[in-house]
């Protein structure tokens, strides 16, 4: 087995590892969602934290880890009969993000369930982690459905397995940890908050701690026995201090100053829902175990508040997660007597409601942080070359419709397109293609009705074969590929029209975030295209991008084109079953280039030809138009929309209507 890396050797990272134990000493916290760029010590921690936890009482023989002394009633391997139990660490269990939904909940034998009535169950990872840790690297990536059925589990502290009317249950009560790199895509809001606490993570930027860094792991590489060793006092010592804040824990007072303390605070940053106020309360609780205090502190609802709140702040992915300490310790001491706060006051930190005022300007860490302004409002010229003009501010982004790609794919889950799935509505059903996991009851006893008196059949069971199992098919919705298309050349220059360009994209864009849809970014001009982000799922990061694009030059439509379809055929490759919707922006000038207007139109038939779904956003403006966008919506086999139809209803209700009469 190998020595896992010391919890306490680990440098730095303070946060983490405050929420890691507190959530070791009152798992009821609610797990921790730790987010940062790769290599900052993300599983490192996790994984090291296990050794931290105390050893664990189990029924001897139960599958499920049911503690002795109080066994669980409706456990599958139970009744247990009182005496016999063996003590063992800790669990921790990893959820990979491939994981099935039968690996994570576990299975039933369906054969011996409709032939026996016998509820032969296999346990799944939930079972795994009872009474331990549960951690799941890179969880932005798995299935939404495997999250919520993660997250229901660890809310209610039991998971379900029901199939075709034979159900299962058992305990399920976990240390949830979570680790994510926001660049490769963002939860749901939703799902953030679910998870108790969450924690920003960095490499440092002090050199004497990087080196420490590397030296503490070159020697664990070297000899992971000798070094761990050498920490091992301190390891006990935490350990020591986990089991005595665990008994400390019921006899810690939250009194009613801190309590009103929660719900201000709660209330002055706007969060939604009562979760905040609950977690805030437990973590703060824990806190005071944690420093052997019988009682909570204004200090314990402060760091109660920057573990558990930021996350929940977000209303879309282009917020940036964090909170303002000075408004936090305003609120704190307004509400630190036990008083009535005075209803003259204004309420708590002076009704700011956590988001930077429009009169604040852009705040450090925003996302598509804007350049610098001058009078009026408009972005300074930035030193570019000749022709160049600065990036323009987005126009304020507005709610759109649905588009969606025409036919049947087979794609990641989603909610955009129709698609073959593991979850949706019954459509039919075939014989399983490696292990069943939805059965489609009436087709199996249709297929196994003929042969019960060739099998002997004698009592009122129905005689089934592994032969005779049919898997349902199901419709649901796929998540798609939107590669977006822009021109950046002079002749989109001007800024309110680039305005209400950005506008769209952005509206879009935050349409595809809700949609688990990957987005690209291609962009052209001068004498060339560039892919401003490639197909990814983080669509803050395309946010950016968009926002700090400059434009000027000519228009070399060919060539952003031609880039766009290598995208395609390189993406293609990578994740085949994933379907792509072009958006071209543009007002159809080609004037990069020799013969630009032949080859652009070249390019254009080239996603025609491969049956890409594309719809044209024409931005040519002025009381004379050329239609040219048009003709390259029709060299394309889509249909273009105009900038002054660029609102809502207009564009989605265009593109579906595209879509029906391709399909």
């Amino acid at each position: 087995m190998t020595t896992p890396f010391p919890f306490t050797a680990v440098v730095g990272q303070d946060d983490l590892r405050l929420a890691l134990l507190l959530n070791a000493v009152s798992p009821a916290v609610g797990g921790v969602l730790v987010r940062g760029e790769k290599g900052t010590a993300k599983s490192t921690a996790v994984r090291a934290l296990s050794a931290l936890m105390p050893h664990l009482d189990v029924v001897s023989g139960c599958r499920f880890s049911c503690d002795p002394a109080a066994p669980d009633p409706a456990c599958p391997d139970g009744p247990h009969e009182p005496g016999a139990f063996e003590t063992r660490p800790a669990r921790m269990v990893e959820l990979p993000v491939g994981a099935s939904e039968d690996r994570l909940v576990g299975a039933l034998d369906i054969e011996r369930a409709l032939a026996e009535g016998v509820k032969a169950f296999e346990p799944g990872l939930l079972a795994d982690a009872h009474r331990g840790i549960l951690y799941v690297d890179e969880v932005n990536l798995l299935h939404d459905h495997l999250v919520d059925l993660l997250l229901d589990a660890a809310a209610m502290g039991a998971s379900y397995v029901e199939r075709e009317g034979v159900s299962v249950r058992h305990a399920a009560r976990f240390l949830l940890v979570g680790t994510m790199n926001p660049e490769e895509g963002e939860l749901r809001p939703q799902l953030l908050d679910r998870f108790g606490l969450t924690v920003e993570v960095a490499a440092s930027r002090e050199p004497d701690q990087r080196v420490e860094v590397v030296r503490r792991r070159l020697a664990y590489d070297d000899d992971p026995a000798r070094f761990a060793a050498r920490w091992a006092d301190e390891e006990a010592s935490v350990r020591r201090r986990i089991v005595a804040a665990r008994e400390l824990l019921p006899s810690v007072r939250l009194g009613d100053g801190a309590l009103r303390q929660i719900a201000a605070t709660c209330a002055a940053f706007e969060v939604d829902g009562m979760r905040a106020d609950i977690v805030m309360a437990r973590t703060a609780t824990a806190l005071a175990a944690w420093d052997g205090r019988t009682e909570v502190l204004a200090e314990d609802v402060r760091q109660a508040a920057l573990l558990a709140l930021p996350h929940r702040r977000r209303r879309n992915p282009f917020d940036a997660p964090g909170l303002d300490e000075d408004k936090l310790d305003e609120t704190l001491e307004e509400f630190s007597g036990e008083d009535d706060p005075d209803p003259d006051d204004g309420g708590p930190g002076g009704g700011g409601g956590g988001q930077p005022s429009p009169d604040d300007g852009p705040q450090d860490g925003d996302a598509g942080a804007r350049p610098e302004a001058g009078e009026g409002g408009e972005p300074q010229p930035s030193g570019a070359g000749s022709g160049e003009q600065s990036a323009v501010r987005a126009a304020e982004p507005f709610r759109t419709k649905v588009l969606s790609v025409p036919g049947i794919g087979e794609g990641a889950a989603g909610r955009r397109s129709r698609a073959r799935t593991e979850h949706g509505r019954t459509t039919g059903a075939r014989r399983p293609r490696g292990a069943l996991t939805k059965l489609h009851l009436a087709a199996t006893v249709q297929a196994a009705a003929p042969h019960q008196r060739a099998r002997g059949r004698s009592g009122r069971g129905l005689v089934v074969r592994r032969d005779d199992l049919r898997q349902a098919t199901r419709e649901g919705r796929e998540g798609n590929l939107v590669l977006f298309v822009v021109d950046a050349s002079g002749s989109m220059a001007a800024r309110q029209r680039m305005s209400a360009v950005k506008g769209a994209v952005l509206s879009l864009l935050l349409d595809a975030y809700q949609r688990r849809d990957k987005v690209g970014l291609v962009t052209f001009r001068g004498s060339a295209a560039d892919v401003a982000l490639p197909p990814t799922s983080s669509v803050d990061a395309a946010a950016a991008r968009l926002e700090s694009l400059p434009t000027g030059g000519r228009t070399p439509l060919a060539a952003g084109l031609l880039k766009a379809h290598d995208v395609l055929r390189v993406e293609r490759l990578r994740d085949p079953a994933r379907r792509a919707l072009v958006v071209l922006v543009t007002d159809g000038r080609a004037t990069g280039g020799p013969e630009p207007v032949v080859l652009a139109g070249r390019a254009a038939r080239l996603f025609a030809a491969d049956g890409v779904a594309s719809v044209v956003v024409d931005c040519e403006s002025g009381p004379v138009r050329l239609g040219l966008a048009g003709q390259v919506a029709g060299e394309l086999g889509g249909t273009a929309v105009t900038l002054d139809e660029l609102r809502a209803d207009s564009i989605a209700g265009l593109v579906k209507d595209v879509q029906r009469r391709a399909a």
